[in-house]
């Protein structure tokens, strides 16, 4: 896995993934950004959310599950010194679909927490990750 990131001027970068697909960084204005991109602590807070995300919604469809929707909020806390690094993670999923169960989705969630999502489990190493979940029931057939 590679990335480049170039610096464009002042607090601004664009970083390119090995993959081809490119997103802007940038610093508050206080930092002598421009505030025209994400922070790149945000981004690795965005990232976390994807990829356990990303677990979640696999295993639940792997299970033949009828999801319709998966949001995972994430909300951290960071050390008042430098670095500041990530102190607390909280991962919030909220996935709708038809029929699903709270065990079924509790159980994605943890296999995401303890054993796929390399993210928070590296995070993990050096902030307390938890996660939650709510499941909404959306009416109807399923899909």
């Amino acid at each position: 896995m590679k990335a480049r990131i170039k610096w464009v001027e002042n607090a601004k970068f664009v970083a390119e993934s090995g993959s081809g697909h490119a997103v802007v960084i940038d610093g508050p204005p206080d930092g002598g950004g421009q505030n025209l991109g994400v922070r790149p602590m945000e981004m690795l807070l965005m990232g976390t959310g994807a990829c356990s995300a990303y677990d979640v919604l696999l295993i639940l469809r792997k299970g033949r599950h009828s999801v319709t929707d998966c949001v995972c909020e994430v909300s951290a806390e960071r050390a008042d010194e430098v670095p500041a690094v990530f102190t607390k993670i909280h991962l919030h999923f909220i996935v709708s679909g038809h029929g699903l169960k709270q065990s079924v989705v509790k159980r994605a969630v943890e296999l995401s927490a303890e054993k796929y999502c390399s993210a928070s489990i590296m995070l993990g190493k050096s902030a307390e990750i938890s996660h939650d979940f709510e499941v909404i029931e959306i009416e109807g057939g399923a899909l």
